[in-house]
């Protein structure tokens, strides 16, 4: 991982000059959607629910779906933004600071995921650089625990890190790139609270290593990845002819972010094992008579072919839920997702292709084989809404 170029700070003038983009006045200028529909309390509805022990994981996450579906709900029965419109500063030098700033994320973007920012070109300018903005965002968070300076991080590095969270979405950016994901904040319906749910997942990394049944393992999925669906929705937008609900769209992107990430732990599981983490429910390990034992040692056998034949159906699932709600994406929007989606199935096939070896083997979707998804997925993005739902 570079983490050199996810690390950029910018020089203390450039960051006071960043600082005049955003609008100021204790808090963003935000559109009212945002002030009525906010965590007043400051408690996450996961974190408050978790109290309630009754409650599964996707009942937990689906109270989350709800408040930012009334985010955008509300957004589209009042007169369109004008994203275009820029507030007044007091010279075209910050401009050109901020424009620096998405430009990086932009840099970013194209390096370490090609294929979805090929599919960025795609969006409208605003909705590109918002979308790369939060891209980053969500990588420098992952870094943390998984880049090169995880061995350093501590629970309380990751406090110094929501602080900062909490500080771009009022206007105060720290670095460059905060600075692109504050303004992107201050001009689409985006709340903290998936943002927050992230890093709540990189405290668990940093806590836990076995997870006892899926709900927990899905609770986890939802922070690490399902969050992204949630942070990109308001920014991507609900096509205007759609018919679909607005919970029913997020409940797609929520399901396409938990399906990458089962996707992910399937085809790391080696990896994973090899530091010491198994990202597997243990209960339905037991039901196929295997152990941590089992995958340490690494052995590809009947019983372990079972396994994965039944977690890769899972993970199935949760691809076919969320390929009803990318259709009803604004339409420029459509190509990365149906790009991003397309692909992260076939490592899927990959895995079954190497005898479900994924403790030697890794699973991997060839150059061919994703040049030969790209049309396939523009096709799909021209289909228009579907009557799915």
């Amino acid at each position: 991982m570079a983490g050199v170029l996810l690390w950029v700070v910018c020089p203390k003038g450039n960051a006071t000059a960043l600082l005049s983009l955003i609008p100021r006045s204790g808090k963003h200028k935000r559109c009212r959607v945002h002030q009525k529909v906010k965590f007043s309390t400051g408690v996450s509805a996961i974190s408050s629910a978790v109290a309630n022990p009754a409650r599964s994981s996707e009942e937990k996450v689906y109270d989350v779906v709800l408040k930012q579906a009334a985010l955008v709900k509300e957004q589209r029965g009042k007169q369109t933004l004008d994203l275009g419109t820029r507030t007044e500063t007091d010279g075209f030098t910050d401009w050109d600071l901020l424009n620096e700033a998405y430009d990086r994320c932009g840099e970013v973007c194209a390096e370490y995921a090609k294929t979805f920012y090929l599919g960025t070109l795609l969006m409208t300018p605003e909705r590109r650089r918002a979308v790369w903005a939060i891209y980053v965002w969500c990588r420098r968070t992952d870094e943390l625990v998984d880049g090169p300076n995880a061995s350093h991080i501590t629970p309380r590095a990751l406090d110094r890190w929501e602080k900062r969270l909490d500080d771009l979405f009022e206007g105060r950016p720290y670095d460059m790139l905060d600075a692109a994901l504050s303004d992107t904040v201050s001009k689409y319906p985006v709340d903290i609270q998936p943002f927050k749910d992230m890093i709540e997942g990189m405290r668990l990394d940093l806590r836990k290593s076995r997870y006892m049944n899926f709900d927990e393992l899905y609770l986890y999925c939802y922070y690490v990845a399902g969050t992204v669906g949630l942070m990109s929705v308001p920014v991507m937008g609900i096509a205007p002819e759609s018919k679909a609900s607005v919970e029913s769209v997020y409940n797609a992107a929520l399901a396409l972010g938990i399906a990458n990430q089962l996707t992910n732990i399937l085809r790391d599981v080696g990896e994973d094992a090899r530091r010491g983490r198994i990202y597997l429910p243990q209960d339905e390990l037991a039901r196929f008579g295997l152990s941590d034992d089992d995958i340490f040692r690494g052995q590809v056998t009947d019983k372990w072919r079972n396994f994965m034949k039944d977690q890769i159906k899972r993970a199935r699932m949760f691809f076919d839920e969320a390929e009803k709600g990318v259709s009803e994406l604004n339409a420029a929007s459509r190509w990365p997702v149906w790009a991003s989606l397309l692909l992260y199935r076939q490592i899927l096939d990959a895995i079954e292709e190497n005898d479900y070896n994924n403790f030697s083997k890794r699973a991997y979707v060839g150059k061919v084989k994703k040049f030969a998804s790209l049309p396939v997925a523009y096709g799909r993005a021209l289909m228009g809404t579907s009557k799915l739902f």
